[in-house]
């Protein structure tokens, strides 16, 4: 198929993982960058060898040979600038996660409805064969009935970096707290409660949160994210016969999953493939209507929803909310 053609809005270093995998892939070709800043969008394209650089982001979503736009832009700009792209004319792949209201998130999805383009939240974990291998166990009664999920991602953050900035909507649940609810939903489906305690820092974004999110059938996925403890991840999905065990389950590294069961445990291996490279050759395959994108609508929704019902009830101190109605 014709290559999609690819333009990057923004320089932020998220884009040292995903520019490599569209140049390699005969799926897609990177064409232009955008920043705020003609030197900064020249500087940045000559490092990355990226032909055109656009001096603001305006004038990327005026170039004709764009056809796809990567937003990599801070949180709280994902919506307003998926939209403006999608109005462009240009499909947008849009950074994790995409926003913590779902009424803001279903306008995004709208605008794209009415300029026939198409739009997914980029969780680049949701493509590899590690979770792919994962759901396929969960579906197929490996650990029998499912009860318990245990996600966690957490890291040390920099001072001044801007996930720290409330106006861009930042803090740990936005910033990898989100793939904890990604996954839970993945195994469990869409919750119906959510509970959540969270440690506000001196910008005013929750640097720790702890919560748990109630699932039909009463299926509990207890979950932690953090500004201010070590690197860490996991996820556990625990059954009534024996547990499912991912040691990165976000960043995927050395795939494979440990299944425990009757005190024994085996491994099944995974192969592993540059996930970022798998999540680009989708949508540029879905551009093209060679394939669906794997994420649309409703996953949007769903997670938005329920990083809105955990914010919530962090911020009334822990009091259960109903996911439906936050």
């Amino acid at each position: 198929m014709e290559p999609v053609r690819w333009g990057i809005l923004s320089t932020a270093d998220i884009n040292r993982f995903v520019i490599p995998p569209l140049y390699e892939s005969p799926a897609s070709d990177v064409v232009a960058v955008a920043s705020r800043t003609q030197e900064r969008a020249d500087a940045y394209a000559e490092e990355w060898g990226i032909a055109r650089a656009h001096g603001s982001y305006e004038a990327l979503l005026d170039d004709d040979e764009v056809e796809a736009v990567y937003v990599s832009l801070p949180n709280g700009m994902h919506v307003e600038w998926t939209i403006r792209c999608v109005e462009a004319g240009k499909h947008v792949l849009v950074e994790k996660p995409f926003s913590r209201s779902a009424a803001e998130v279903a306008r995004a999805f709208d605008a794209a409805d009415r300029a026939g383009r198409l739009v997914m939240e980029a969780f680049m974990y949701r493509h590899h064969a590690q979770t792919r291998t994962l759901a396929e166990l969960v579906r197929g009664g490996t650990v029998g009935e499912i009860r318990l999920i245990r996600a966690t991602f957490s890291y040390t953050i920099r001072d001044g970096d801007a996930r720290l900035d409330p106006t861009l909507e930042g803090g740990a649940l936005m910033d990898v707290g989100c793939y904890c609810v990604s996954g839970s939903r993945l195994v469990a489906g869409e919750p119906v409660l959510a509970l959540a305690r969270q440690v506000v820092g001196p910008t005013g974004v929750d640097m720790r949160l702890a919560g748990t999110l109630v699932f039909p059938g009463d299926v509990l996925a207890q979950l932690d994210c953090a500004f201010d403890l070590p690197l860490r991840q996991g996820l556990e999905v625990v059954g009534a016969d024996g547990s499912l065990v991912l040691a990165s389950p976000w960043g995927c590294r050395d795939p494979g999953i440990e299944v425990r069961r009757g005190g024994e445990s085996e491994r099944v291996e995974v192969e592993d493939v540059d996930r970022y490279r798998l999540q680009s050759d989708n949508f540029s395959r879905a551009i093209r209507g060679v394939e669906p994108p794997l994420l649309g609508r409703e996953d949007a929704l769903g997670q938005a929803r329920a990083i809105e019902a955990l914010y919530a009830s962090a911020e009334r101190g822990g009091e259960p909310v109903d996911v439906a109605s936050a």
